[in-house]
């Protein structure tokens, strides 16, 4: 394939991605339209980005209101390296320990899933974008309690620039090839 240089990358490459789950939470998630369907995709993804060796950072908002995050969530993270943090703000990038965490992993491109699309989700996506980073939304892995809310939420974040997929595309574009050692494990997820 031919090769021009331009200055912009379209592809999002694993060796520059981390991945962030926002505010999947008890009291939170069970009042989010689809919820069921939207956690299933969110774990999908954990354990598919798990399989690419891409870094998973956990945003919880107000915990002594929202409570813990979701055991489903929590437990294919648990063993893993992934890091857990509280927040007040709706951004994870105004919460100052996140944000130095984001920041120190040398990766410009993030991975965002969870709740709830138009506010925290899209706070910190405009954030990311503010500070030069770039969001990738994962359409199937995000909601809100109502569709509307959801909808313009993905279309202000697009107009802004961030990239929006769903987690098989990302998946399979992380992976790029089938004999990636990790292709198996996410055919295998896809399914």
């Amino acid at each position: 394939m031919p090769t021009m240089i331009t200055d912009r990358t379209y592809r999002i490459a694993r060796e520059n991605t981390q991945a962030m789950v926002v505010d999947v939470q008890e009291r939170l998630t069970p009042h989010i339209l689809d919820h069921d369907k939207i956690t299933k995709k969110i774990v999908t993804l954990i354990k598919g980005l798990q399989a690419l060796d891409i870094p998973i950072m956990l945003n919880e908002q107000y915990k002594k209101g929202l409570g813990e995050t979701l055991p489903e969530i929590t437990d294919v993270l648990e063993g893993s390296n992934a890091k857990g943090f509280e927040k007040v703000t709706f951004s994870a990038c105004d919460n100052d320990d996140s944000w130095h965490h984001l920041a120190q992993q040398n990766r410009s491109i993030v991975i965002l899933c969870g709740v709830e699309t138009h506010v925290c989700v899209m706070q910190t996506a405009l954030d990311l974008l503010d500070n030069g980073m770039q969001p990738v939304i994962i359409g199937d892995a995000v909601g809100s309690r109502f569709a509307y809310d959801k909808k313009q939420a993905i279309r202000r974040i697009r107009r802004a620039g961030g990239v929006i997929t769903t987690v098989e595309s990302i998946l399979f574009e992380l992976c790029r090839s089938s004999k990636d050692p990790a292709f198996k494990t996410i055919s295998n997820l896809i399914k």
